[in-house]
C-alpha cells in the first residue's frame, strides 16, 4: 500500500463559462442531479435558463457536492457540461486514478473526514482546499487496475437492478392510469372535489421530544419519494421556517415540481415549508392513492406548466388547493393500493439483492481504498 494525498492524484478544475445560456454546453448538473452514494451521475438539466456564471466540467471528471456533506454526493460524469459553485470539479492526473477516484470519494473514511472538516453546522460546506488534503492508502497500480475492473463490473450489475426497480415503478404508474385515467382531464368522469376540501393543509401536533426528525427537500429522492437520509436533530436546532407532519399525511414539494418529490411519511416530524402537508380525509381518499396521483405523469406535467420562476419554479398554492381532485370509490382506490403493495414486495426482493451488492462493494472499497 502506498500513502497519498488527494492532490497527488487529482486537481481542482475551475474554468468558468460566463454566458451559460448561450454556450455550446447543453447539460447542467445541479445538486438535485446527484444521487447519494452513487459513483456516476446519470441525470442532468438544461442550460438555457441559467443566468449566472457556471463552471465547466468534461467527460471523466468527478463532481463533489460541497453543501450538506452528510448526503454523501461525489460522482463521475460521462458527459461534458456546466455546474454551479455548489460543486467542486476534480480531474484525475492519470487514467488509473480516474477509474478509481469515484470509489475513493465514496469510502466511509472519506465521508467521516469531509463531515469533520466541513465548515458550518446546519448546512456544512466542504472547501476545495480541505478536499484536496484528504489522505489515504492505495494498492500498487497493477492491483488497483484489477480492483477497478471488479468495482465497475459490480456497478454495471447494480445499474441493471436499478432499471428493474424503475420498471416496477413504471408498471404501478401504468396500472394507476389504466384504472383511473388522466387525473387532470378526468377522462373517466369521476366525481371531483377541490383538493383543499378533501386533503387540506394541516399542522400536526407532535409528541414532546428532545430529538426530532427534520426533513428538508434534499433528503428526498426525486421521482420516488424515498427518504435518503433521516436527519434527527435536537429540537433546539429546528428553525422557524418549518411545518409539522405525521404519518397520516402526504407531503408534496411545491418547489421544482418536475423533481416529483412526494412523501408518505412513516413518522412525525418537522419539515421545510417547501413541503405542503396534506391530510387526506379518509372518507374520500386513501393516502397512498393520493400520493400516487400527485406523482403521476399527468399531474407532474400539470404542475410544471403552472409553475412560475426560472431557476426555482414553484407550484402556485392557489392552483394546488383548487385542483379538482378525482374521487373514485374507496374500494377501487384500495384495490389499486393492494396492487401497488404487491409490486412493492417485488421491489423489496430486488432491493435486497441490490443492498447485498452494495454491501459487497462497500466492503471492497473500504478495505482497499483507505
Amino acid at each position: 500500500m502506498k500513502h497519498y494525498i488527494l492532490s497527488d492524484i487529482a486537481e481542482e478544475i475551475s474554468v468558468r463559462e460566463n454566458n451559460p445560456s448561450s454556450s455550446s454546453y447543453d447539460k447542467f448538473v445541479g445538486l438535485e442531479h446527484y444521487e447519494t452514494g452513487e459513483v456516476e451521475i446519470h441525470n442532468y438539466g438544461k442550460t438555457d435558463n441559467l443566468v449566472s456564471a457556471m463552471k465547466i466540467f468534461q467527460t471523466g471528471d468527478i463532481l463533489v457536492a460541497r453543501r450538506n456533506v452528510y448526503l454523501r454526493r461525489a460522482s463521475m460524469v460521462n458527459f461534458s457540461g456546466l455546474t454551479s459553485g455548489d460543486s467542486i470539479i476534480l480531474r484525475a492526473k492519470k487514467t488509473i486514478f480516474a477509474k478509481i477516484l469515484p470509489f475513493i470519494l465514496n469510502t466511509e473514511d472519506f465521508w467521516i473526514y469531509a463531515d469533520k472538516y466541513a465548515d458550518g453546522t446546519m448546512s456544512k460546506r466542504l472547501s476545495p482546499k480541505t478536499l484536496l488534503q484528504y489522505e489515504f492508502n492505495l494498492p500498487d497500480e497493477h492491483e488497483l487496475e484489477q480492483l477497478a475492473k471488479i468495482l465497475w463490473a459490480a456497478e454495471e450489475t447494480k445499474q441493471a437492478y436499478k432499471k428493474l426497480l424503475q420498471k416496477t415503478d413504471d408498471l404501478v404508474k401504468a396500472k394507476f392510469e389504466e384504472m383511473f385515467g388522466n387525473v387532470v382531464k378526468n377522462s373517466k368522469k369521476w366525481p371531483v372535489q377541490k383538493l383543499i376540501e378533501v386533503a387540506p393543509e394541516s399542522n400536526a401536533v407532535l409528541q414532546d421530544s428532545e430529538r426530532v426528525w427534520l426533513l428538508n427537500l434534499d433528503m428526498i429522492e426525486e421521482q420516488t419519494g424515498k427518504i435518503i437520509h433521516k436527519n434527527v436533530v435536537n429540537k433546539s436546532e429546528v428553525g422557524s421556517s418549518t411545518t409539522t407532519f405525521n404519518s397520516e399525511m402526504v407531503l408534496y414539494s411545491k418547489l421544482r415540481p418536475y423533481l416529483n418529490k412526494v412523501v408518505v411519511p412513516d413518522d412525525e416530524g418537522y419539515a421545510t415549508t417547501e413541503l405542503v402537508t396534506l391530510k387526506p380525509n379518509k372518507t374520500y381518499l386513501n393516502k397512498y392513492f393520493l400520493a400516487t396521483l400527485l406523482r403521476c405523469n399527468d399531474f407532474v406535467k400539470y404542475a410544471v406548466n403552472l409553475s412560475g420562476g426560472a431557476r426555482m419554479p414553484r407550484m402556485p398554492m392557489n392552483e394546488l388547493r383548487n385542483f379538482q381532485c378525482i374521487i373514485p370509490p374507496l374500494n377501487l382506490q384500495n384495490k389499486f393500493v393492494e396492487f401497488a403493495r404487491h409490486a412493492e414486495k417485488s421491489k423489496l426482493q430486488l432491493q435486497t439483492s441490490l443492498d447485498s451488492l452494495n454491501a459487497t462493494m462497500r466492503a471492497l472499497i473500504n478495505e482497499n481504498l483507505k
